[in-house]
């Protein structure tokens, strides 16, 4: 075992002794067995390198015998009964210390703190969850949800591992290491007889004109982002936060949304989705984004390869499909 100096204290009553982990050893090994030359031959030293251990020791804490030389052996003073439950506390502290470190380099223990966008909960995470817990139950895993411009300030201040964010936001990406899970296409949900059912896919332009529901009332760094790019300004008519409201919205003939793939599994049965033509690339991606420079534990890169792995590359959506 390796020296670990135990650093000096604060005041003249609280000051530490500068400790050699390596001499404590030593130490236990002695009172263990009462004799120097036994001690030294269960460690593979010299009777003498031993006794220099000792010696060090004890002038370390004031200069207190540890032990009564005797003909044949040692046997600990006083000083030393005192010093043995100490001496064992921290050796079984840097034993816990080294089964803790063993774990999370063999990801068997540890933690793992993450964050993700909420359609990713709706089942890119719960998934990875699934499959991680079995294969590696020892790891704890907390998750916070938030946008992706939150997620990424957690992420910077330390408060996360690792963030599962998309594309859209507009949130700068260029700081993080960003390990890419998947690309998303976008599908319109209308309501059952909308004149867009069973028309397949579409352009968005097509729905220029139609009343939309959103989770925000401006389009910008939301997936309405689309719909700028192919040059009108979507009317929003109903500002709605969550997935399953906006559905119930859709499915009341109030107006139609956007859904990202990830979400489309959940639609309910009276919602119809409509293929959004991808003019050239995927509507949005989707990360595993950490800081750039910050290692990652074996827990969180277990993690991240678990949620490749689980990423669809084909949404199935579970609604009835146009």
């Amino acid at each position: 075992m390796a020296d670990m100096p135990i650093q000096h204290g604060s005041s003249s009553n609280d000051t530490l002794p500068d400790l050699s982990t390596v001499w404590l050893r030593v130490f236990l090994e002695v009172s263990r067995h009462g004799s120097f030359t036994v001690a030294a031959r269960v460690l593979g030293w010299t009777q003498s390198a031993v006794s220099r251990q000792i010696s060090s020791l004890e002038a370390a804490l004031g200069g207190e015998p540890l032990f009564d030389r005797l003909p044949r052996g040692v046997r600990l003073t006083e000083a030393g009964r005192v010093l043995v439950p100490h001496a064992e506390a921290v050796a079984e502290s840097l034993r816990g210390a080294v089964r803790e470190l063993t774990a999370v380099r063999e990801v068997a223990g540890g933690r793992v703190r993450f964050g993700a966008f909420a359609t990713a909960d709706s089942a890119l995470v719960p998934r990875a969850l699934a499959a991680f817990r079995d294969r590696h139950p020892g790891v704890l895993l907390s998750r916070e949800e938030g946008l992706t411009p939150r997620l990424l300030d957690r992420l910077t201040s330390g408060h996360l591992d690792l963030a599962i964010v998309s594309t859209t936001g507009r949130a700068p990406l260029d700081a993080y290491e960003l390990h890419h899970l998947l690309d998303e296409s976008l599908y319109v949900a209308v309501p059952g007889g909308h004149p867009l059912a069973g028309e397949g896919p579409v352009h968005l332009a097509q729905l220029a004109d139609a009343d939309w529901i959103s989770g925000s009332a401006r389009p910008e760094g939301t997936l309405l982002d689309a719909a700028l790019r192919q040059g009108f300004r979507p009317r929003i008519a109903h500002v709605v936060a969550e997935w399953t409201a906006k559905e119930g919205y859709v499915a009341a003939g109030l107006g139609v949304a956007l859904v990202p793939s990830l979400a489309a599994g959940a639609v309910r049965p009276d919602v119809e989705l409509v293929p959004v033509l991808d003019e050239g690339a995927p509507a949005r991606a989707v990360y595993a984004a950490t800081v750039r420079g910050r290692s990652l534990s074996a827990a969180g890169v277990a993690f991240v390869e678990v949620l490749r792995e689980v990423a669809p590359r084909e949404p199935c959506p579970r609604g009835r499909i146009s």
